[in-house]
């Protein structure tokens, strides 16, 4: 892990807050607005509850410094700036230490609901308010760890497709119905109400298994979600070593995620 992480860390830069403008402080305004607004009675509670903790700059962009100050003292876990996506190795590595990579830039205005790569909105509003949860930050680190011992399995797409179903379109089942936790909804607007309340989505019980025989989009809302009970539940399964798995999934087909 040592020389993955030492990669890692080469790759980070400065976040450069003060370079930001009036104009792109006012875009994440308008977005935790929004948001913040459309997600109660959606997101789950661990999510409302990481985001009233951390107080994710309402006034504008979070300055990482100040915002892993934070974080550190509920979890352990810090934010860092990359300048993009980054290798998988570098990205596993840097969950493993319990940091979480975060892009500096932020949309424009023509792509308030929709741009291919994660920028500072989706890293920070998306992510960062579940890794104030115990359970949830020991799930990621526990996720970066597999994912450096998978590399030897040639088998990273089996482990995205569980880092897709459950970081970034995760749902969990509870008293009160659905409730979002994935990064990749909450930070939609459209995809928050689709989650929940489109009639075109499956929506299945987690199994790990399945997960890692289930394709995904990246260019249209879901066909599929997956709900987990618990966060205890979800860190249990990555609890467990992957190498059977990965061995009896070699020769099994994809799943289909077409819509019921």
């Amino acid at each position: 892990m040592t020389s993955h992480l030492q990669t890692a860390q080469g790759l980070l830069v400065p976040q450069n807050w003060r370079g930001y403008t009036p104009e792109e402080h006012a875009t994440w305004r308008y977005l935790y607005e929004r948001q913040s607004q459309m997600l109660q009675g959606r997101a789950c509670d661990e999510f409302l509850h990481g985001l009233q903790a951390l107080d994710l700059g309402q006034t504008g962009i979070p300055d990482f410094a100040r915002l892993s100050e934070s974080l550190r003292a509920l979890t352990g876990w810090s934010v860092v700036a990359v300048p993009g996506l980054i290798p998988d190795e570098a990205f596993f590595a840097l969950l493993a230490n319990r940091q979480f990579p975060a892009g500096r830039f932020i949309r424009k205005r023509d792509q308030l609901d929709y741009l291919q790569e994660p920028d500072v909105f989706h890293d920070v509003f998306g992510h960062v308010p579940m890794l104030a949860h115990p359970v949830f930050a020991d799930y990621m680190q526990a996720y970066g760890e597999g994912g450096l011992r998978s590399l030897s399995f040639d088998c990273l797409h089996r482990l995205a497709r569980l880092y897709w179903y459950t970081v970034e379109f995760g749902l969990i089942r509870t008293a009160d119905g659905l409730r979002i936790y994935g990064s990749g909804i909450v930070s939609s607007y459209a995809e928050s109400v689709h989650a929940l309340e489109s009639p075109i989505p499956r929506r299945e019980d987690f199994d790990l298994k399945r997960v890692m025989r289930t394709p995904y989009c990246i260019d249209r809302f879901q066909d599929m979600y997956f709900v987990i009970d618990s966060f205890d539940d979800l860190l249990g399964e990555t609890y467990q070593d992957f190498a059977p798995i990965y061995r009896a999934l070699a020769p099994q087909p994809d799943l289909s995620i077409s819509a019921a």
